[in-house]
């Protein structure tokens, strides 16, 4: 794929964005580019033309390229690291419990806790001269046996949870829907609206991250306020 193709599908992806999201006259809407499997030049294309997120699924292939992109911006940039795109990385994986202290690391995000052992190990090993590490609960909002996830209702405990950890910030919820096809993102909804007023205590409650290539516009209308889009920019997955 050239440069051009890749950033032109990327600009049509965001208009489709702006497009769902002026129809539902909803909130912004944060548009996660995924470059699991794609290399680092393809990141920095386009942070150049002004993406900001992008999300990965696989730790070590991440760190890899976390490293390659940050010499890439700063030989583009002239050396001067203070005027290359900034990059926020988000953790969109299965999270193993040993793989928990690298992600706390190098990531800005993480969306896939269901665990309080993986929040408490996330929360204990961010270094502290880090921003608190944001992280979404990541929910089974179909009760499928083949899928990761809290459950609907795990959910109580492990906020209850979270809220003690003074290094994360909690933001929200993320889910993968069944391809069945469901009421998944209106029910999600519902219960992000629920949590939001029975703990008034999470002020940055503010992210529902659902939708990818295929469902983003129906996701955006159904309230999603962060798009998880890989194959519609990047191209089929390596």
């Amino acid at each position: 794929m050239t440069q051009s193709t890749l950033v032109q599908n990327w600009q049509q992806v965001t208009q489709q964005i702006e497009a769902a999201r002026q129809h539902c006259a909803g909130q912004p809407v944060t548009l996660l580019a995924v470059s699991k499997t794609k290399p680092a030049d393809m990141i920095v294309t386009l942070a150049q033309a002004g993406q900001k997120h992008f999300g990965e699924n696989y730790l070590q292939e991440a760190v890899d390229k976390q490293h390659q992109v940050a010499k890439l911006l700063t030989k583009s940039a002239n050396g001067d690291v203070s005027s290359a795109p900034p990059i926020v990385w988000h953790y969109i994986g299965h999270i193993q419990r040993n793989k928990t202290k690298d992600i706390a690391e190098a990531f800005d995000w993480v969306h896939t806790i269901e665990r309080d052992i993986i929040a408490k190990r996330l929360d204990a090993q961010r270094p502290s001269h880090l921003p608190k590490l944001n992280v979404l609960i990541q929910v089974n909002i179909d009760h499928e046996e083949s899928k990761s996830g809290c459950l609907p209702d795990e959910l109580e405990a492990l906020i209850a949870s979270i809220k003690g950890y003074g290094n994360l910030c909690l933001r929200g919820l993320m889910i993968i829907p069944s391809k069945e096809g469901s009421d998944a993102f209106e029910r999600t909804k519902q219960l992000f609206e629920q949590i939001k007023q029975t703990h008034p205590d999470l002020p940055n409650w503010d992210t529902l991250s659902m939708g990818m290539s295929a469902d983003m516009a129906d996701a955006i209308e159904q309230g999603s306020t962060m798009v998880r889009v890989g194959s519609a920019i990047f191209g089929a997955r390596d």
